[in-house]
């Protein structure tokens, strides 16, 4: 009988991966599902991005690349970043990874072990904690409200802080909750973070996908000793559409490039070379499909909001990036729907999903009991018949 590890007995399967497994699942029995799990945009990739894949290809470009990929890649990752962010940076302070996720990975077991702590401010992503924890360290977690727009105070961190702690890790725009700290804000936790010996890992994924008078900041800028201390994660999939091509990066010191560097020439030799092309067109060809995306992804929010917030004993923040809606659920514990008592957000989702085939990730998966995640990655019309058979179903409790 082959054992299993004592590491892949620990980690719990991506919440989000599971709910789309489920929908999927009765997809395939025929039943129709209104599925709002996953944090993928419904758009196809733009055709300008899809024909540098296709001529990198014919050319060649089908095999191994540097590991940390190629200069092409590197150097337009660099000039978006100059360009975007007004960030400057070297050709040594980029490594491409197989999506932002796998990024994240090696950006932690590069630096922290055994021993470290790494605080992470909730509702987080789901991974955040599983992919501390694979690493031997500690996920410390600090608790925001809606009441302070799901964002951690100066006074909360420094209160995090120990002499065990070797990171913080930050989402703005934030996954699940859409919460998008401004600048002002952001500095204030930097500064509280300067006396600690300890780095800041920001990951910016939505960095691109932001609403009304909300703006995204790079850390690395906010202060002129942080690019010696924060790891920066950022990719190709929210913005451009590009989940499936497994394009993410990292920009960090040269020192903590060199070791991811080794630890992914050992777990996946090298990204996707012609994902890589794809990548160069995107961040230096024309961006005008990303402007189309956000102006469409604000419109779904808008609409989104209107609905929910037009259901009895439903609580919504708004969102300011990325596309989902963090709303509370709360008030429905208790009642009975069917045969389905709800007394947490997991036996929300599960009987929402069984009885009225609306799938929704339940809060308790980013540490926000009494939540659910809806992501608005869809068309208006689903949106709108999603949140019918939600109201629907909310009037069918006792």
């Amino acid at each position: 009988m082959i054992r299993i590890s004592q590491l892949a007995s620990s980690v719990k399967p991506s919440a989000t991966l599971a709910a789309g497994a489920k929908a999927r699942q009765l997809k395939a029995a025929g039943v129709k599902v209104y599925d709002f799990s996953l944090g993928e945009p419904d758009f196809n990739t733009p055709q300008h991005i899809c024909e540098a894949a296709e001529q990198a290809a014919l050319a060649g470009q089908t095999h191994y690349t540097p590991t940390s990929g190629t200069p092409e890649v590197k150097a337009a990752i660099c000039k978006w970043y100059k360009s975007f962010h007004g960030l400057d940076c070297a050709l040594e302070n980029v490594i491409v990874s197989n999506g932002a996720k796998h990024s994240i990975h090696n950006a932690l077991a590069a630096t922290v072990g055994p021993g470290d702590e790494v605080i992470i401010p909730t509702p987080y992503w789901v991974s955040y904690s599983d992919l501390v924890s694979m690493t031997g360290a500690t996920p410390v977690l600090v608790n925001t409200t809606a009441e302070s727009g799901f964002k951690m105070t100066p006074t909360q961190l420094r209160a995090a802080v120990t002499p065990r702690t070797r990171m913080l890790m930050l989402n703005s725009p934030c996954n699940p909750t859409g919460t998008v700290y401004s600048r002002v804000e952001l500095e204030a936790l930097v500064d509280a973070m300067d006396g600690a010996d300890a780095a800041i890992l920001s990951d910016e994924i939505y960095e691109q996908l932001t609403y009304g008078n909300a703006k995204p900041t790079c850390i690395a800028t906010l202060r002129p000793w942080l690019k010696d201390r924060t790891i920066t994660i950022s990719g190709a999939s929210k913005s451009y559409a590009m989940t499936g091509w497994r394009m993410g990066w990292t920009i960090a010191p040269p020192a903590v490039i060199k070791a991811m560097d080794a630890i992914q020439s050992q777990e996946t030799s090298c990204p996707s070379s012609v994902s890589q092309a794809a990548l160069v067109a995107a961040l230096n060809g024309p961006q005008e499909c990303v402007a189309e995306m956000r102006k469409e992804f604000a419109a779904r929010r808008e609409l989104t909001c209107g609905l929910l917030r037009q259901l009895p004993g439903v609580k919504l923040p708004v969102p300011d990036g990325a596309f989902y809606a963090f709303f509370d659920i709360s008030s429905y514990f208790g009642k009975t729907f069917g045969d389905k008592l709800v007394n947490d957000s997991l036996s929300f989702c599960t009987a929402l999903l069984e009885q009225a085939h609306v799938n929704f990730v339940p809060g308790v998966a980013f540490g926000a009991e009494g939540y659910v995640r809806m992501s608005f990655a869809c068309s208006r019309e689903t949106i709108e018949r999603g949140v019918k058979k939600l109201k629907d179903w909310l009037g069918t409790g006792s």
